[in-house]
């Protein structure tokens, strides 16, 4: 265990001279993942092959690239599940992580209708499903790549998948009126913002960027929420911290939802808007 911790912490003084925050952190899980064991367990570690060293020194050196941890480990923690990501899929974020906690709050029937768009690698989707088993829920993105992930990601659940772009008009106009909860993480990035090397050279730029003021999509989004939803129906949408104000006052300007309500993030910044499609709900 003394030469592992020596390797780790060598590993780590490396990382953080390439300018990576969570340079321990990372170094742990890339030994750990290394050596199939959780980053908890690494001190109970008793012996390693001959083959861990080249191999780490190789991970670790891809790692002080800024290729991103998730991408070398193949898995992403979102919530209650474990997802696999890679390169042409969005890696899902812990800010995202708040809107999913507001999410499984809400006094939902226990089949509702779900709907998450841009859904990725199926992060919202499949932590739902986890929390909602009995509920009908779809995910919808219009990138194969991702989609690709989110299948794996939903193998044996019950989520079901579209490919749409959900910028189009009319857009699986069975839904309208029928949808009782409807989230999404859509790109919202503004074009001109400079992002770190992790995702400017690895997130796909269709996932991230939402036009000049970043907000392309998501006036697309709160119109399909707009006319998914079943009155009483929710809606949560995810936006960059500096568009608060104006998703809030995209939302209130369709005169379709009442509620709205700007929400932080886990780290306290302004993160996503919720709001309630306004009229009585009529029992079925």
């Amino acid at each position: 265990m003394t030469v592992l911790r020596r390797a780790i912490d060598s590993a780590a003084a490396l990382l953080a001279e390439a300018g990576i925050d969570s340079a321990l952190f990372d170094a742990e899980e890339l030994a750990a993942h290394l050596t199939g064991t959780d980053r908890g367990r690494l001190s109970l570690v008793e012996s390693i092959d001959d083959e861990f060293f080249p191999r780490y020194r190789d991970v670790v050196a891809a790692r002080s690239r800024r290729v991103p941890l998730q991408h070398l480990i193949g898995t992403a923690a979102f919530g209650p599940v474990v997802l696999q990501v890679g390169p042409g899929v969005f890696i899902p974020r812990p800010e995202t992580e708040a809107m999913f906690a507001w999410a499984t709050a809400q006094p939902l029937d226990a089949r509702a209708l779900i709907v998450d768009l841009c859904t990725g690698s199926g992060a919202l989707a499949l932590a739902l499903a986890q929390h909602r088993p009995a509920a009908r829920i779809i995910g919808i993105d219009d990138s194969d790549a991702a989609l690709g992930y989110a299948r794996r990601n939903t193998e044996d659940t019950a989520v079901e998948l579209v490919r749409a772009d959900v910028t189009s008009p009319g857009l699986l106009e069975e839904l309208d009126g029928r949808v009782d909860l409807v989230v999404a993480n859509p790109p919202y990035v503004p074009d001109s913002f400079v992002l770190e090397p992790e995702v400017a050279q690895h997130d796909p730029p269709h996932a991230v960027f939402g036009g000049p003021d970043g907000m392309a999509v998501i006036y697309a989004v709160v119109r399909l929420a707009g006319r998914w939803l079943r009155a009483g129906g929710l809606f949560a949408v995810e936006h960059d911290d500096t568009a608060s104000l104006q998703t809030v006052e995209s939302v209130k300007s369709t005169m379709l939802f009442d509620d709205v309500r700007a929400r932080q993030d886990l780290a306290g910044r302004p993160r996503f808007v919720t709001a309630r499609r306004r009229g009585e709900r009529c029992h079925d």
